[in-house]
């Protein structure tokens, strides 16, 4: 086989870019680390919406092709889609975790060809057993935004099964993808949670163990949060100018962390160019830090990072019934345009799935 049905873009821009083809050319190993999966289940993130009008091109092509070695070659056509829900193909020569048959999940980094696809191709080290108690469109929900809620809490942000217990954790914007997996996280690590989210998620949220929930529509969130004792770590899935007043709510000189996924990164980097917009994000995030650092709190930036031990991890919480994919609603493949604009519409609970496969 040469050629497989995939949903791709061949320029940026709104939702009439989406394209259906049957001939996307079939996955390659090309690395004796890379397994091919195919698709059962994916799901889309903000992240999508964002590819596909072109944020973050610079940085991304930057990393598709550091040396510039294809000459006049384009990104397109590009297939957007991050998570993976499967079973593994064919396995590299070095692949030893693997073997074809194997049902695995993934989340595929923003510069690889992308899961709204019949196959994926992705590094062995970005793949994981799939929990066993979750169907494949169950399991298509979890991968990007449980690793980007990882990366924020545990490795950004130091919290772990044994230094969370009493801790007091805010999350802001509790009710989507990722807010919705680290209230989960925090409870199984039995912290104290703290959620912000609209009053029609209040329920959902309180559902996954929140254990106060403030309506951020419901009068002065800011005025809301300060009648509360202190926080230890705050998360900021929100951004925008939450980043003005939220660290005043962090008990002081304690170690007390912020930490925010709202960054201008790529931003810059499409702005600026490549070197100017990476000196740009480090002059802004050290400035940052240090004007934190002086009145006692530590402010920090986190990214999405695709890994498959951390995905064990998480397989591991799921199996043990401690954290569950939420949901929002279930598309078919034929649908990903639909779904897109489920997703562009905002006041999303939990995540939009795409059944690659209608049999699940």
């Amino acid at each position: 086989r040469i050629a497989m049905p995939s949903w791709v873009i061949d320029r940026y821009g709104s939702n009439e870019v989406l394209r259906f083809t049957r001939e996307m050319m079939f996955p390659i190993i090309h690395f004796p680390n890379e397994v091919i999966i195919k698709v059962h289940a994916a799901s889309l993130n903000p992240i999508d919406l964002s590819m596909r009008s072109g944020y973050g091109a610079t940085a991304l092509n930057m990393k598709r092709d550091p040396l510039k070695l294809k000459t006049g070659e384009t990104e397109f056509p590009l297939t957007l889609g991050r998570d993976v829900s499967g079973v593994v193909m064919e396995c590299g020569l070095g692949v030893s975790y693997f073997k074809p048959g194997d049902e695995v999940w993934a989340a595929i980094p923003p510069w690889k060809q992308g899961t709204l696809s019949e196959f994926v191709v992705a590094s062995g080290n970005e793949v994981s057993f799939k929990p066993k108690c979750l169907s494949h469109t169950e399991a298509a929900a979890l991968p990007y935004v449980g690793l980007t809620a990882w990366s924020a809490l545990n490795q950004v942000g130091g919290l772990n099964q044994s230094n969370c217990s009493g801790k007091r954790i805010l999350i802001l914007g509790a009710s989507g993808g990722v807010g919705t997996f680290a209230v989960q996280l925090m409870k199984a690590w039995d912290a104290h949670v703290t959620a912000v989210c609209s009053h029609d998620a209040s329920t959902l949220v309180k559902k996954l163990g929140a254990d106060d929930v403030i309506d951020y529509k419901s009068g002065n969130l800011e005025e809301q949060l300060k009648t509360l004792p202190l926080f230890d770590f705050i998360l900021d899935n929100v951004g925008g100018s939450t980043e003005k007043w939220a660290l005043d709510l962090l008990k002081k000189w304690s170690g007390a962390t912020y930490v925010t996924l709202v960054t201008p990164f790529l931003i810059n980097m499409d702005k600026l160019g490549v070197a100017d917009g990476m000196l740009q994000t480090g002059v802004t995030v050290g400035s940052k830090t240090l004007k934190h650092l002086l009145k006692g709190v530590h402010y920090r930036w986190a990214f999405f990072m695709p890994s498959g031990p951390n995905l064990d991890e998480i397989a591991e919480l799921v199996d043990s019934g401690k954290i569950q994919p939420v949901i929002d609603e279930v598309f078919s493949f034929s649908e990903v345009p639909e779904a897109f604009l489920k997703l562009e519409g905002g006041h999303a609970r939990g995540k939009t799935v795409i059944n690659v496969i209608s049999r699940q």
